[in-house]
């Protein structure tokens, strides 16, 4: 069976075992694939690109909100009763 790897580095869940953080500093700041016997276990990300793909997740998730409620009907209001 193949599988793609979306990264351009990979390495084995052995190689991850004798040293974690090797292997998660050999991306350089990009994903890796961690491959167990050849094929895609999980991606190892850094923190930083993590945050970023969370903020992302967050914004598309208000902004899918707002345009579900952007044809709801408004209520008038005054500003000095806020």
């Amino acid at each position: 069976m193949t599988s793609r790897i979306l990264t351009e580095t990979a390495a084995s869940i052995s190689e991850l075992k004798a040293n974690p953080m090797k292997v998660a500093l050999s991306g350089n700041g990009e994903p890796i694939a961690v491959l167990n016997r050849n094929e895609p276990a999980f991606y190892c990300i850094p923190a930083e690109a993590y945050e970023y793909l969370i903020d992302r997740l967050e914004d598309l998730e208000l902004i899918t909100l707002a345009e579900t409620r952007k044809d709801e009907e408004s209520v008038k209001v005054q500003l000095n009763d806020l």
